[in-house]
């Protein structure tokens, strides 16, 4: 396996973590996207849309990291992301999907390139934008979660696609010096799944490319 990925991206963070989970070996291949070579015509013929993550697999692409995820779940049936009970999987995903795309569609890099370049937002502009998205999402999320804060668990009882959504985000969020502890909830399930050396090794500052 050969994955593409960017110390500091969410999504390459999402994919990192899914593949310790499975215990998977994989190549690194590291694309700046500070630098901008995501945009570079060699990697634009990997990745039409010049992002990253992609793995490479028996001769194929994969472009998106849930679709990534799923199919890593798909290879090995141990310790599936997902849940058997029907109600339970669908209230999982409900929400990896809240996490996935009502905060990072948002707040990916381009978006906050776009912001800055394009429309010319300062830089303290650009993080209350970024702030605004996780606040506003992650409340009702909050709401949502069903947890024993006296002892911080894991909501289904194992890692799934919401911890491996959701940690990325918790990070970043914290990066941006979001006051988290606003969700007691949240901040549980992230410090209970960063303590789990698949997470904490997938971590941006633990990869071969990371910078300040």
């Amino acid at each position: 396996m050969r994955l593409y990925t960017y110390f500091r991206s969410s999504t390459s963070f999402r994919v990192r973590i899914a593949l310790n989970l499975k215990g998977f070996s994989y190549e690194s291949v590291f694309v700046n996207l500070k630098k901008g070579e995501q945009n570079s015509e060699d990697f634009r013929a990997i990745n039409g849309i010049g992002g990253v993550p992609v793995l490479e697999h028996n001769g194929s692409r994969i472009t998106q990291s849930l679709a990534i995820i799923e199919y890593l779940d798909s290879l090995n049936s141990t310790s599936s992301f997902y849940l058997n009970d029907p109600l339970k999987n669908i209230q999982m995903k409900e929400y990896a999907y809240a996490v996935a795309t009502d905060i990072h569609a948002v707040n990916n890099l381009r978006v906050l390139n776009y912001l800055s370049e394009t429309l010319n937002i300062d830089n303290e502009a650009r993080n209350t934008w970024y702030r605004h998205w996780i606040d506003v999402n992650f409340a009702p999320l909050e709401a949502k979660l069903s947890i024993d804060l006296a002892v911080p668990q894991l909501p289904f009882g194992k890692p799934t696609l919401f911890e491996i959504v959701l940690v990325p985000q918790v990070y970043n969020a914290l990066r941006f010096e979001i006051d988290m502890t606003k969700y007691p909830k949240i901040l549980a399930i992230y410090e209970t799944c960063m303590k789990l050396p698949a997470f904490l090794n997938a971590a941006p500052e633990n990869q071969a490319d990371a910078t300040a």
